[in-house]
């Protein structure tokens, strides 16, 4: 049997908290065999989780007999992590166990030193936080999780569900996981991965940009198909002047600024309305739904009908 440590740590967020608790506490082998032995540890024997406060019954000490240890994210993932807490991470990293975090438990796992030089990922709010922070670490805000054999990571607290019965996979398979899922009302894998819940809002113009008015008149003409030619046209600029100017301001092409707005307004339309994929992408100004759902899928990681299906 397995043995889980799930490490609690003061302002842990509860759903952060209880989903390994459930999900591993739950799982039954053949004959209904548990699979794991769940235990919560915490470096002192009461920890705040914001409505309630936790009475840990095992200290740090337990990290040292888990097979897996999973961290929870924590409402305030810069704040400093207590010396013993990253020393124990740091020993069980070093004696090969595998440990796994929960949306901003990311953060504690990188004070910990255990993702320099990994692939990683986290809420997509702090993600960039934690690219600026720790500049070793590939971070990669648009999955669900990432598994790097030992260190794994995961996106918000929903997709701690999907990582957690990712592990279960690995361990018992397949047959296994999927009762697991069952008994979360959870498909074993979602479509797409974290992208498709970012709100990819545009970057505004830097204060006293010439690109302002430009920016406005895009956002109001989107539907249309526009050329670089007419757009540089309307800002009185020739195409190099214009992608220049574009580039060293806001970060990128008009057309590719263009195809985030129009992308935005068919998320809305998907959201909003039963109009047909073909509809929208002669609404929003693509020239053909091929490629409306091509850009599509390649800005929120799913294809508009999947996206209708998960937000409508």
């Amino acid at each position: 049997m397995h043995t889980v440590a799930v490490l609690a740590l003061d302002n842990v967020i509860p759903f952060d908290l209880s989903t390994p608790l459930e999900v591993f506490g739950r799982t039954r082998l053949p004959g209904e065999r548990p699979g794991y032995r769940v235990r919560v540890c915490a470096p002192a024997s009461h920890v705040e989780a914001g409505l309630f406060t936790l009475q840990a019954r095992a200290g740090l000490e337990a990290l040292a007999d888990a097979d897996t240890i999973i961290v929870p994210g924590t409402a305030t993932p810069f704040a400093p992590v207590p010396d013993p807490v990253l020393d124990a991470l740091r020993i069980a990293g070093a004696a090969g166990t595998r440990v796994a975090s929960i949306c901003a438990g990311t953060f504690t796992l990188a004070q910990a030193g255990l993702l320099d030089g990994l692939r990683a990922t986290t809420h997509w709010l702090v993600a960039p936080e934690l690219a600026r922070r720790y500049p070793r670490i590939g971070v990669d805000p648009d999955v669900l999780y990432v598994d790097n054999g030992q260190i794994l990571t995961s996106a918000g607290a929903a997709a701690g569900l999907d990582l957690c019965l990712h592990m279960i996979r690995r361990d018992y398979g397949s047959a296994v996981a999927a009762d697991a899922a069952r008994l979360s009302v959870m498909p074993l894998e979602r479509e797409g991965g974290q992208a498709q819940f970012i709100v990819h809002e545009q970057p505004p113009a830097p204060q006293g940009s010439a690109l302002d008015p430009l920016l406005r008149w895009l956002e109001d003409n989107a539907g249309r198909e526009l050329t670089l030619d007419e757009i540089a046209r309307h800002a009185g600029m020739s195409t190099r002047t214009l992608l220049r100017r574009f580039r060293e301001q806001m970060g990128t092409t008009p057309l590719q600024w263009l195809h985030r707005a129009r992308v935005r307004q068919a998320q809305h339309l998907l959201e909003t309305t039963g109009h047909s994929v073909e509809r929208i992408a002669a609404q929003v100004g693509f020239g053909s739904p091929t490629a409306f759902r091509d850009r599509f899928k390649r800005i929120t990681g799913v294809t508009p009908q999947s996206y209708r299906h998960a937000f409508q």
